[in-house]
């Protein structure tokens, strides 16, 4: 999956006000963390992951883990913070829609 920039700037936009839904702690990147985040992005399609307890290469490694694991486009690290994305085609209700 490819973004542009345009698209990237408004899913930043929509993640602003997110909070984290999955916390990876000190014991680091777990097959449960990813199946998480696997749900997680099923549900809402844009999420946050909190990277506690890890120095900056570390989360870094996890949060290309991550996107390559969860099949997830990274939108935004920061800090501890990360932002992933990845469309749900058979998500009931309202689906984030991207700009062209």
């Amino acid at each position: 999956m490819s973004l542009t920039e345009r698209q990237k700037r408004h899913l930043k936009g929509l993640a602003h006000h997110l909070k984290p839904v999955v916390m990876v702690g000190q014991a680091g990147l777990s097959e449960g963390v990813i199946k998480e985040v696997g749900a997680a992005l099923d549900h809402h399609e844009l999420i946050k992951v909190k990277l506690a307890g890890a120095g900056h290469a570390a989360r870094l490694a996890m949060i290309a883990a991550i996107a390559e694991q969860a099949g997830a486009e990274t939108i935004l690290s920061i800090g501890q913070m990360a932002v992933f994305y990845r469309p749900n085609p058979q998500k009931k209700g309202k689906r984030i829609e991207l700009p062209s």
